[in-house]
């Protein structure tokens, strides 16, 4: 039987497996992750090229790198990590999640190693990658603190994570979930619980308990009048951070 700790709400892993049909669906109840998507990976590539100092014109600029996606879902970054060269891994706590992105991946002839697992499993396992994501999963674990510093064990020296989530403010509050959830109907009422956002001065914090320093942080925004989403400054509602096991 799969063993899932401390860090894993059932709840969400139940609501999210319920809706696991509609990963690839861009129009679907997951269409918000479609359209941040291009920012959330252009960002990764430009911070990953940097890092490892990688040619930035090549189409697999990362050939020879480990990659775990933390949370994968259906696949929606992991796929794009297996097709600039990682050697990817997906873990999910939901199998329904689960077999459907290894039924994507497998129609899109990519070789990803999706595992059913939490976030304590993974760290029992005992591998190490040389990049860790863990994209919007942060504000849906059950123990912050512990899925952490378990997180940051992941990352071999040298390594980087990149996360990304929502910070705790009056001004998230009233975009991601009266806005996203109530008003426009993005999301499905109930997919956030505005307490279990994460302030950036937390997820540093946190990363750097367990021994990674944070060296960037950038928020994401969307545009209201020409309806897309960038790269910002403003870190109030969406951002992303890369930290560095040195």
């Amino acid at each position: 039987m799969q063993h899932f700790g401390d860090t894993v709400d059932r709840h969400d892993i139940d609501r999210f497996a319920a809706q696991s049909a509609n990963w690839w669906d861009p129009s679907g109840s997951f269409g918000p992750l479609h359209r941040i998507n291009p920012v959330r990976i252009d960002f990764i590539r430009r911070e990953l090229v940097a890092h490892f100092r990688r040619d930035a014109r090549s189409l697999s600029p990362f050939a020879g790198l480990t990659l775990a996606d933390i949370g994968c879902g259906g696949g929606l970054a992991t796929e794009p990590m297996a097709r600039l060269g990682f050697d990817a891994t997906g873990i999910d706590a939901g199998a329904d999640t689960i077999a459907a992105a290894r039924a994507h991946a497998d129609s899109s002839g990519l070789a990803i190693d999706y595992q059913v697992a939490d976030i304590d499993g993974a760290a029992h396992a005992g591998k190490r990658f040389d990049v860790v994501l863990a994209l919007e999963i942060v504000e849906h674990v059950a123990d912050r603190d512990s899925f952490l510093a378990t997180l940051g064990g992941l990352v071999k020296p040298g390594g980087a994570l990149i996360g990304a989530t929502l910070n705790r403010t009056a001004r998230s509050f009233a975009m991601a979930i009266v806005g996203a959830e109530y008003v426009l109907r993005w999301l499905p009422p109930g997919t956030h619980d505005w307490n279990r956002f994460v302030r950036p001065s937390e997820f540093v914090l946190g990363l750097r308990r367990s021994g990674l320093a944070t060296t960037r942080l950038a928020g994401l925004g969307y545009d209201w009048r020409g309806g897309g989403w960038s790269q910002t400054d403003d870190l109030s509602v969406n951002y992303m951070l890369v930290a560095v096991r040195r």
